[in-house]
């Protein structure tokens, strides 16, 4: 098994232990539409595509798992080293690229480095995707915008149109 499969199977296990189908549901579509949506993402980049897939897979999870929002970025980041670690196969500096993408993917309006704002990009995209009609906070109209601008290809506002 390779390691995002490894980290899917764990996820999996996490979510299906959640009581309440509904919440159960959005779970698994959000993760693995933001997971689905980095690697895309990543490939458009010239980014290591396996550790955007585990981003995405482990962005919200505190969220998912312990039903509080609070804070769900730094502990998701928490959550996702123990996960990697679980799962093996990933590098200290791996395990330290994905706790930063998901540590700092709720501040959309800042500009982070290149893996925290593909996170950011795909967590946009994934919430336009599945509901084009939902009326998005200003920060993600903006880069959702950006990244129809730039074809995909990034979206920081210092970057080149």
């Amino acid at each position: 098994m390779n390691r995002l499969e490894a980290v899917r199977g764990i996820v999996d296990g996490i979510l299906q232990s959640i009581p309440d189908l509904e919440a159960r549901r959005c779970a698994f579509v959000h993760l693995y539409g933001v997971s689905m949506t980095a690697v895309m993402l990543a490939d458009s980049r010239g980014l290591d595509s396996d550790l955007a897939a585990v981003s995405g897979m482990l962005h919200d999870l505190a969220t998912y798992e312990s039903g509080d929002p609070t804070d769900h970025g730094p502990r998701s980041a928490e959550r996702a080293v123990q996960i990697l670690r679980q799962a093996g196969g990933f590098s200290d500096a791996e395990m330290t690229v994905v706790q930063s993408c998901i540590a700092h993917h709720s501040d959309k309006a800042s500009v982070h480095g290149a893996f925290e704002e593909l996170l950011k990009d795909a967590d946009v995209l994934q919430h336009y995707l599945y509901d084009p009609l939902q009326d998005a906070q200003p920060t993600h109209r903006d880069r959702r915008r950006r990244l129809v601008r730039t074809g995909m290809s990034r979206s920081s506002p210092e970057s080149p149109s």
